[in-house]
């Protein structure tokens, strides 16, 4: 039984153990219900992601759903119709109900953008039902990796609601072809691992979740023995990049390596392949 991260254990809805030396496996454990989500849950989520981007003994994270059935099932729709989630007072008029849905949606968001705004790398292992906020998820994450089982959709549009919680922003630049993404986003369709490879949704497809869940492992394992400085800064330079222009992206890499280059890591780096042994890095 893999060993519970020091420091995690008081998060009620997510496991987090150690996957080797500086990696950590993140579960979402509510199977007995798809790991749909609810409140507590997308909260928890935040405050968990903050605290492994901060963490120094950390330094690649694996996501995966417990479970054989599904990575999530996305929103716990009867939950969230049943308590304050998606309730409204009716006394107030509609620029106050306005207010109160949108602030909802905003801390909503912030939740999920604190996966993609964790300094470390995050592998996100997708297997069977991953519909919904799965797509949301999944697209914060920076590598995703799946099971051949793994049955993908964009749903919000059969529950009568455009997604509105980073997938319509984020998946047409995680994916070749814009056409694609409105297929599946207006559609609401299902569309399977082999579908999701040729986009380029997903870089890896194994046959199982077991399978898939030991390569993520294995590759989490090679960032997280590779210089710290070098490969979070190559994760913010790569994400600032995607949302600005070339020349934006030039000089702000200029700006931040003209710290980086002053780090340790890169005469360690050098020395290691010049003596051809293993390198070692401080903590971050």
């Amino acid at each position: 039984m893999a060993q519970q991260l020091e420091g995690y254990a008081a998060y009620k809805h997510y496991l987090v153990t150690s996957a080797g030396p500086f990696v950590a496996h993140v579960e979402i454990n509510r199977p007995a219900k798809l790991n749909a989500f609810l409140e507590a849950m997308w909260l928890e989520l935040r405050l968990l992601f903050q605290q492994l981007s901060a963490d120094p003994e950390v330094r690649a994270v694996v996501l995966s759903g417990a479970g054989d059935r599904a990575f999530t099932a996305g929103l716990d729709v009867q939950a969230a119709s049943q308590g304050s989630t998606l309730k409204t007072d009716d006394s107030l008029d509609g620029a106050r109900t306005a207010a109160h849905l949108r602030r909802h949606i905003v801390d909503f968001q912030d939740c999920l953008t604190a996966v993609e705004k964790c300094a470390k790398p995050v592998i996100c292992v997708l297997h069977g039902i991953s519909i919904g906020l799965a797509i949301d998820l999944s697209c914060c994450a920076d590598i995703r990796i799946c099971a051949r089982d793994t049955r993908f959709a964009v749903k919000e549009v059969d529950i009568g609601l455009a997604a509105d919680i980073g997938t319509l922003a984020r998946l047409p630049k995680a994916v070749s072809s814009f056409s694609w993404v409105k297929d599946v986003c207006l559609s609401a369709r299902d569309f399977g691992a082999a579908e999701a490879l040729a986009v380029g949704f997903v870089s890896q497809v194994h046959e199982s979740k077991a399978a898939a869940l030991d390569a993520a492992t294995k590759l989490a394992r090679l960032l997280a023995s590779k210089s710290p400085v070098a490969v979070q800064g190559t994760k913010e330079l790569l994400n600032h990049g995607r949302d600005h222009s070339v020349e934006d992206n030039l000089r702000y890499t200029s700006i931040w390596n003209s710290v980086a280059l002053q780090s340790s890591d890169l005469k360690v780096a050098l020395l290691s392949g010049i003596q051809k042994t293993k390198p070692r890095f401080e903590k971050l």
